[in-house]
């Protein structure tokens, strides 16, 4: 066994009085804290709401860009349209797509057609266009 002297005792006395000062200052600290929130829930709440609204919104911008722009919708007075397109073509246009039996070759031709119109500023794509036009 060892010597336990009176300083040593003394001293671990003092270590553990200021290990119980060090507690009692957190737990007061704690106390207060959880009273502060018990006392008002709808700052809780209101924090919880801002935070998820903020979150959507975030997650949202990232989906859908504030630069996503919507083509305006053709009115049904203008005639007929390229298949999937806004461009105005004439019936003998649209007939001669349909004519086209394989989907993506159709496809292919009426995008180079429309990009051709746009670039060219047709306002009507006629057969003649279609024709230039749809040659590769």
């Amino acid at each position: 066994m060892t010597n336990i002297t009176p300083e040593d005792i003394a001293g671990r006395l003092d270590a553990m009085e200021d290990r119980l000062v060090r507690l009692e200052t957190l737990l007061l600290g704690l106390t207060q804290q959880l009273e502060h929130q018990r006392s008002d829930p709808s700052k809780a709440v209101e924090s919880i709401q801002t935070w998820v609204t903020d979150y959507v919104s975030m997650r949202l911008q990232q989906l859908v860009p504030e630069t996503c722009e919507h083509a305006p919708e053709p009115e049904a007075s203008d005639g007929p349209y390229l298949p999937g397109t806004t461009v105005p073509c004439t019936d003998d246009v649209v007939h001669r797509v349909g004519r086209i039996p394989i989907p993506f070759v159709r496809q292919m031709v009426v995008e180079k057609v429309a990009e051709q119109a746009q670039q060219e500023h047709i306002t009507r794509v006629d057969v003649a266009f279609f024709e230039r036009a749809a040659t590769f």
